[in-house]
């Protein structure tokens, strides 16, 4: 973003993104807890100006996060693990805090196919042609109706996540999100069609972006 403030606590139609995001799980009935995971000098600034500020009661714990996400999701499984026994088929849901534009009818698509499958992403169909680069040369063009565009949430039994990181951990594997790391033992993971309109703010563009969309949003709900 460039800026002083982390993207996550930018002001978007007069709240931190932040805090969009976390109204949604906060409102949805089937969500019981939310731990909020964040780089450790943030903790007290997310406890004071976001959690009790907005008054996001299903926050049971604010963790701080490791240096890259796959660490920091880790964080988050253990400190739900150390509030006692997690049940194995118990839906962990994982969402980019900086994703305020998604919706309580998707986090239900999510929730029911975790409870089918054991395993859910969600994410869009890809829209324009894909090219393979090396040293800036094209070397191939991936068919594009196989792909798709990941986003968040994504879902997991507890079960399959926890067997997933610890292969991960023993190996020394990173993956690109917490998807990938069921992927590679070969654990089947589920796609659901996502919205285009839930885009992860990372630059000044998406911040006006998600403001028109946001705005766009609330007007058709009237």
């Amino acid at each position: 973003m460039g800026g002083a403030v982390s993207k996550q606590y930018l002001q978007l139609a007069g709240r931190p993104v932040l805090a969009h995001t976390l109204a949604v799980f906060e409102h949805h009935p089937q969500i019981e807890q939310i731990c909020l995971i964040v780089p450790p000098a943030d903790q007290d600034f997310c406890r004071r100006e976001i959690v009790e500020r907005f008054q996001f009661h299903k926050v049971a714990q604010i963790v701080a996060g490791g240096d890259r996400r796959q660490d920091s999701v880790a964080a988050g499984l253990r400190a739900l693990e150390q509030g006692g026994p997690v049940a194995p088929d118990s839906p962990i849901l994982i969402h980019d805090g900086a994703r305020p534009l998604f919706d309580s009818s998707l986090l239900s698509r999510l929730i029911r196919m975790i409870a089918a499958h054991g395993a859910c992403a969600v994410g869009v169909p890809v829209k324009d042609t894909i090219k393979d680069v090396q040293d800036s040369r094209i070397t191939g063009s991936p068919e594009r109706g196989r792909l798709w565009q990941a986003q968040t949430p994504q879902g997991f039994h507890y079960a399959l996540l926890r067997q997933a990181f610890d292969r991960a951990e023993r190996d020394g594997f990173y993956g690109t999100d917490d998807a990938s790391l069921l992927e590679r033992l070969g654990l089947p993971v589920q796609m659901i069609e996502g919205d285009y309109r839930n885009i992860k703010v990372t630059t000044q563009e998406d911040l006006l972006i998600a403001s028109a969309l946001l705005g766009n949003k609330k007007g058709n709900s009237l």
